[in-house]
C-alpha cells in the first residue's frame, strides 16, 4: 500500500520560510515523478511544483523564485522550500506520487 506523509507546515509571518517534506512509503519512489499542489479556502486545488524521476522541475508562475522543489531519493522524500512566503500561499498543501495517488495535506497558514 502506497503511503504519502506531508510535514513542515505551520504559522508564519510574510516574508517568513518554511520547508515541506513528503515522504514515501510502499512504492518505488525513485522512478516516479513527484509533485507539490495547494488549495486556498473557497478555491481549486492548484500546482504549486512538480519534480521528474531526474530532477527536472516545474513551477507555477506565482512561486518562480521564492520555492524550490527538491528529491532525496535514498530517503524517498520530496521536499518543498518556501522563502518570502506571502498571505496569498496560504492554503492546505499536499504532495503527489506519480498521477494519482495523494497525500493527506499540511496546512501553511501565512500571518501577521
Amino acid at each position: 500500500q502506497v503511503q504519502l506523509v506531508e510535514s513542515g507546515g505551520g504559522l508564519v509571518q510574510p516574508g517568513g520560510s518554511l520547508r515541506l517534506s513528503c515522504v514515501v512509503s510502499g512504492s518505488i519512489f525513485s522512478i516516479n515523478a513527484m509533485g507539490w499542489y495547494r488549495q486556498a479556502p473557497g478555491k481549486e486545488r492548484e500546482l504549486v511544483a512538480t519534480i521528474t524521476s531526474r530532477g527536472r522541475t516545474n513551477y507555477a508562475d506565482s512561486v518562480k523564485g521564492r520555492f524550490t522543489v527538491s528529491r532525496d531519493n535514498a530517503k524517498n522524500t520530496v521536499y518543498l522550500q518556501m522563502n518570502s512566503l506571502k498571505p496569498e500561499d496560504t492554503a492546505v498543501y499536499y504532495c503527489k506520487l506519480g498521477a494519482s495517488t495523494w497525500g493527506q495535506g499540511t496546512l501553511v497558514t501565512v500571518s501577521s
